[in-house]
């Protein structure tokens, strides 16, 4: 492990405190900050951004003592123990970068980045110096998705034998938006997508078989998708995902012996419904407290303070294999990104 890294880390168990910095400041930045408030042992210290201007003003939103005008400047920062990545995706695997290579422990925004390659030298990059990487997949982080996981490793349903799951946003989207933007990674499937085939990745591992359909934009990027994955103990998922009309953004789980249903947003649900084959149907419920990122920044804080360089809820074989299959789906409907 990195000298500066490993003594971040005594520190963090030692002293019950994780300093933190976010690297952009856009709605997502902002939502995080506002979450790492609610979690023990969270300071915010440090803000970069690409312009000193805006670094400032969100520092003095959040409180953050410090605001740089670099990416560089903030992962230099000596007192910053783990870095935030909130930038656009297309920017994820350079500011990532930066981060890793200057020692400090990285939070990366969903998606990883915008291929397997880029995600790839992320990985090793970090795996190389020891230093502790996250893809920021809070859907494996929630705490009722993992009520829910452990209920199927229990048997709750029997044996899983299909995976629905849906992600659509309202348009139209002007041809400027970035959703629209080749290389910027636009269309749903990196925005959107990312959840459904995480979700039925989370319920069903890697599947044997892939097929997807889109309807591009002119510009050449997906506007409405839809996905089948295969496997061989004959277990199916369909998927959607599209920025043509907003969708239920529901999730189910099927098995032989019942059925689980996830309300909208089923990455974040409020509760989930189990029914069990000749059975009343049971409610879990769970309290939504902020915006829904305390819970990654937790799990963070904790293989910190262990001394663990990935998180076995989101592993890095999780975030590559996930980008395994969106680099697989993008070939089939024809979408590039360079």
């Amino acid at each position: 492990m990195d000298p500066l890294t490993g003594h971040l880390a005594i520190f963090a168990s030692v002293a019950g405190m994780t300093r933190w910095g976010i690297l952009a400041t856009g709605n997502i930045a902002a939502q995080f900050a506002e979450d790492l408030r609610l979690v023990p042992g969270a300071e915010l210290v440090a803000v970069g951004s690409r312009t000193a201007e805006s670094a400032e003003r969100f520092a003095r939103r959040h409180g953050a003592a410090r605001a740089y005008g670099t990416w560089a400047e903030l992962a230099a920062d000596p007192e910053v123990e783990v870095v935030y990545v909130a930038t656009p995706h297309a920017a994820h695997h350079e500011a990532a970068l930066t981060c890793l290579r200057a020692g400090r422990a990285v939070l990366v925004e969903k998606p990883f980045t915008l291929d397997l390659p880029t995600s790839v030298e992320l990985v090793d990059t970090a795996r190389a110096a020891g230093v502790f990487l996250m893809e920021a997949m809070w859907m494996r982080t929630n705490p009722l998705i993992r009520r829910v996981c452990a209920l199927l490793a229990d048997g709750a349903i029997g044996r899983v034998t299909g995976v629905q799951a849906d992600f659509g946003v309202g348009g139209p989207f002007p041809p400027e938006h970035r959703m629209r933007a080749r290389a910027l990674g636009g269309g749903a499937l990196l925005d959107l997508g990312v959840y459904p085939v995480s979700f039925a990745h989370l319920m069903l591992g890697v599947p044997e078989h892939v097929r997807s359909w889109a309807k591009l934009t002119p510009e050449g990027v997906d506007e409405n998708t839809g996905i089948v994955f295969g496997y061989e103990s004959g277990a199916v998922a369909t998927l959607s995902c599209g920025m043509v009309g907003v969708t239920p953004v529901v999730a189910s789980v099927v098995g032989e012996a019942g059925r689980v249903d996830l309300p909208s947003p089923f990455f974040r649900p409020g509760s989930a419904v189990l029914q069990r084959t000749g059975a009343e149907p049971e409610t879990i419920s769970a309290e939504l407290v902020g915006n829904g990122y305390q819970d990654e920044a937790a799990e963070v804080q904790r293989c910190l303070a262990e001394g663990l360089t990935e998180s076995p809820l989101v592993p890095h074989s999780a975030t590559l294999e996930v980008m395994t299959l969106l680099d697989g789906i993008r070939a089939q409907i024809g979408v590039s990104y360079t």
